[in-house]
């Protein structure tokens, strides 16, 4: 019986520029994936409603509804884990922290290579598909718990103290990951880069600073006083709670360990 061959990867561009549009499409089919294209964010959500899409390549300035509306709203609750690679020509990096705040997990800055925008792709994808090596020990657990919560490991999603699921970006649970397989261990910026995202931190890298952030509201936990993770001055973080691990269906037991 012959072997199917792997799905290609389908990366949705959306940006009011036409010509940047049809040029980075035009490319990335040349180096071997599916690329649809949209004007802005009704034609976007057209094509996520009828088509498969992979990765989402997003321009931050739309008409009508901007790239910030779009990225929170596809980050909202309910709404399917979909990998967000933000396009912004402006210069000002609070554009690009917005972005990150947001839950897109790289940025590219107009002007830009179209080799630049395919290796971020490819290693947004590869990020959101592969565990770091030190995981792969762990992953036959189906459950973490800790406090309150539990993260159920298939599913990659939350469960909090009542069993609601809470979703998490790819990012977000790469990161919550790490953590509760290291906790009491503190973790340097640079050891948490290289574990979720696979590249070294630059001087002004601020990405991880905001992952944690964004770790934290979903925890309901706040940076003075947190209950889980603490920023160690000068350092990095450390989660701080006791993490138990079980099956899939056994968080109740695990529940209030912190």
């Amino acid at each position: 019986m012959q072997q199917q061959p792997p799905p290609v990867d389908h990366v949705l561009i959306v940006d009011d520029d036409a010509g940047i549009r049809e040029l980075a499409a035009q490319y990335l089919r040349k180096q071997g994936l599916q690329v649809s294209v949209a004007a802005d964010g009704r034609q976007m959500r057209a094509v996520l409603a009828g088509t498969r899409i992979d990765l989402l390549v997003l321009d931050l300035m739309l008409p009508g509804t901007d790239g910030i509306t779009l990225c929170r709203e596809l980050r909202g609750p309910g709404a399917p884990v979909l990998p967000i690679i933000m396009l912004t020509a402006r210069s000002d990096e609070a554009d690009r922290i917005l972005g990150l705040e947001l839950g897109a997990d790289d940025y590219v800055t107009k002007p830009f290579a179209a080799r630049e925008l395919l290796a971020r792709i490819h290693a947004v994808l590869r990020r959101t598909r592969m565990l770091p090596p030190n995981l792969a020990a762990t992953e036959p657990v189906r459950e973490l718990a800790f406090g309150d919560w539990r993260l159920d490991t298939t599913a990659r999603h939350l469960l909090d103290a009542s069993g609601a699921v809470v979703a998490l970006s790819g990012a977000e649970y790469r990161l919550l990951r790490v953590l509760l397989d290291h906790p009491q261990r503190v973790l340097t910026r640079d050891q948490l880069l290289q574990l979720t995202q696979g590249r070294d931190a630059d001087v002004f890298d601020r990405s991880i600073d905001l992952l944690v952030s964004r770790v934290r509201q979903r925890l309901g936990d706040g940076a003075r006083g947190s209950r889980y993770i603490k920023t160690v001055r000068n350092e990095g973080y450390v989660f701080c709670a006791a993490v138990q691990p079980g099956p899939a269906g056994a968080g109740a037991a695990g529940a209030g360990l912190a």
